[in-house]
Formats: C-alpha cells, sequence, structure tokens
C-alpha cells in the first residue's frame, strides 16, 4: 500500500488558502492560457470513459477507527465551511474531493462547472455511483431521502422543509421490507446500467449492493462506523445533514432544495466523476491535470481532508507534491482540509512544495 486516509473525528475543518506561486504548481502562466472549454455536460459514455481512464486499481484503506468502508463523512462542521466557500470561492471554476457525501455541500456551496471525487477505495465510486443514481431518479430531498434510506416518505414534509424537519421525520421511519429495498435497488441499478448504459462489473454492483443495504439497515442514525459494528462512531448522517454554521444557518446539501437541485442537476450532466485514485499515485490527479490544462480550466478548490498527514506518515509526501504540482490553479485556489488552526495560508505548504522538489 502506498497512501492511505483516514476520517477520523474532526471538531473544526480549516479552510487554507492555496496561495501558490505559477512557477510551483502551474507549468503555464495565466496570462495566454488556452480558452476555457469545459464541457457544459458529458455523454454517458464520455463520463464513463473519462472516469475508467484515469483511474488507478482499486486500493485498500483502515481508518483509525477500524472502518474500511468510509459510507459517510464525520465531520461536524461541514455547513460552516460550506459558509466559508462561497463567500471565498468564485463559482463556475473546478471542484476536487475525496470521501463521501461532504462533497455534495461543497459543491453546493461553491456551483463549479465540473467535479471530481478521486478516493483510492473503488468503494467510495460505487457509493458515489449509487448517489447519482438517486440524484437522478428523485424529484426533491423528501424522495431522496426516502429512496436513500429504503423509508416511505412520511407525511407533512415539504419543499419547505429544513433538514433538521426532513432528518427528525424519517428517524421515526422503520426501513422497508426486503421486498422494497430489492425493488430499489432494481431500481438503482437499471438506472445506471440500462437509462445510463454503464458497463457495471459484477463487482460494481456487487459493492452498490453493500453500499444501499448499510444506509437501509442503519437509516439517517447511520454513523461512521455502524458497517463495522462498532458502537459511538462519532456524528449521524441525521446530525451532519441539520449541521448550522456560525450565523445558524443550515448549508448542507439537504438544507434546501436549491442545494439539493444544483447537485442534482451536476449529477443529471454527468459533471460529478468519481475517480479511484491515490493522491500519490502515478495517474488520477496527473491525469485530472492533463484533463483540465487541454480545456483552460483552473481548480477552484481542493478538498483533501487529512490525506495529507497519511501520505507523509507513508513516505510518499513528495509524490503528491509532483502530482499537485500538474494541477492547473490560480493565487486564489483553495486546500480545504482539517486543521486545529483556522484559515491558515498555503504559502507553508506552498514552500514545503517547492522543498520536496515537485515535478
Amino acid at each position: 500500500m502506498t497512501s492511505e486516509f483516514s476520517w477520523s473525528p474532526v471538531r473544526r475543518v480549516g479552510v487554507l488558502f492555496l496561495l501558490v506561486g505559477l512557477l510551483l504548481v502551474s507549468r503555464e502562466p495565466i496570462v495566454g492560457r488556452a480558452p476555457e472549454t469545459l464541457p457544459a455536460a458529458l455523454t454517458n459514455s464520455e463520463f464513463w470513459s473519462l472516469s475508467e481512464r484515469i483511474s488507478e486499481p482499486d486500493g485498500f484503506f483502515r481508518s483509525n477507527s477500524g472502518s474500511t468502508d468510509n459510507l459517510l463523512s464525520n465531520e461536524s462542521s461541514v455547513s460552516r465551511v460550506a459558509t466559508e466557500l462561497a463567500e471565498r470561492v468564485r463559482p463556475s471554476g473546478v471542484y476536487l474531493g475525496v470521501g463521501p457525501e461532504q462533497n455534495f455541500t461543497y459543491i453546493a456551496a461553491i456551483r463549479p462547472r465540473i467535479a471530481f471525487i478521486t478516493d483510492i477505495r473503488r468503494g467510495n465510486l460505487q457509493l458515489q455511483l449509487m448517489y447519482k443514481a438517486l440524484f437522478e431518479m428523485s424529484e426533491n430531498r423528501a424522495d431522496f431521502v426516502g429512496r436513500l434510506f429504503n423509508r416511505k416518505r412520511p407525511a407533512g414534509l415539504t419543499s419547505s422543509s429544513s433538514a433538521t424537519e426532513l432528518m427528525a421525520a424519517y428517524l421515526r421511519v422503520n426501513a422497508g421490507d426486503d421486498a422494497a429495498f430489492a425493488a430499489n435497488l432494481k431500481a438503482i441499478t437499471d438506472h445506471l446500467t440500462k437509462v445510463r448504459g454503464l458497463p457495471l462489473s459484477a463487482d460494481d454492483l456487487a459493492g452498490i449492493e453493500y453500499v444501499y443495504r448499510s444506509f437501509s439497515r442503519f437509516g439517517p442514525g447511520i454513523n461512521y462506523t455502524s458497517s463495522i459494528g462498532r458502537p459511538g462512531g462519532g456524528i449521524t448522517y441525521a446530525a451532519l445533514m441539520s449541521s448550522r454554521d456560525a450565523t445558524g444557518a443550515e448549508r448542507s446539501y439537504l438544507a434546501s432544495e436549491g442545494n439539493f437541485a444544483l447537485v442534482k442537476t451536476m449529477q443529471g450532466k454527468n459533471l460529478i466523476v468519481p475517480v479511484v485514485g491515490d493522491f500519490a499515485g502515478p495517474k488520477a490527479l496527473r491525469e485530472i491535470g492533463v484533463f483540465l490544462r487541454e480545456r483552460g480550466a483552473l481548480v477552484t478548490a481542493f478538498y483533501v481532508s487529512n490525506v495529507e498527514n497519511y501520505l507523509r506518515d507513508n513516505g510518499v509526501w513528495t509524490k503528491f507534491c509532483a502530482n499537485v504540482a500538474t494541477l492547473p490553479v490560480d493565487m486564489v485556489s483553495l486546500f480545504i482540509r482539517p486543521e486545529p488552526a483556522q484559515f491558515t495560508t498555503f504559502g507553508l505548504i506552498a514552500r514545503e512544495t517547492a522543498a520536496c522538489g515537485a515535478k
């Protein structure tokens, strides 16, 4: 194994400026950069071909808690970070991320043209494909949550219901029976393989079933370690969606129909691309960089969680530096990562990137 990452409990998440000199992380000057030609949508074949072409082989990961699933995040300040991103990141750029559902909240906050979610585990790609189908099949948040957790929609939910109200309502609903689970799972796989025409392998279909069974079993009360049977696994899905920023406002992707619709629209256009890749690996991040450079596009935000800690521990930090150096960014592109300090500039990391000889 090369690099791993963990979603260990984090109470504070810092938004760090990626104030990186063009000589360090950009092989082209901003002036004279090719006109931006990002597609308005990808066809089904383009979407799958792109994901497969830039992906690496499935990798292994075990968090500090012992989980190898990472079916949901445990970062309770996701709404606060989303508010900061909405203020600091210009829309219509490119979003890079890692892991499960928190990416949707950050995507809703910054409104990118295209997003890539890169994770060392193919299981995360299978999770993202499940979400893709559910977004596309659901007209609104309440229907989406019902499908996600295999539960009948409770009465009283409207388009103006808060995420807190949405989660509270579904916490009171029991999971559907085996027939309901089978029907919902079939709808998901049929959407992906027949409507979208994705040539999913038997392993991918089995992975999607495993993920969906976990969400059905635990419902909105699922936490980071539910799937491995370890109690006390941190914040629940319901609490994550109901989190609030410093002003008391909900900012998760389920906080409003507008947030949900933005992510749903991007999914419908095949513009949230799941990728299997090691941040210090030889292919995934570099190929994303090639794709973006060819189209004159810039990464405006890169959510790395605490992956960098594991890259350093595993002795592959310089490989990650070199990969980051191939991504097209500008002087205000942001890294998003858990750190004790908030809003620390990325200048120090830029010097580390230079010191490690990124090429």
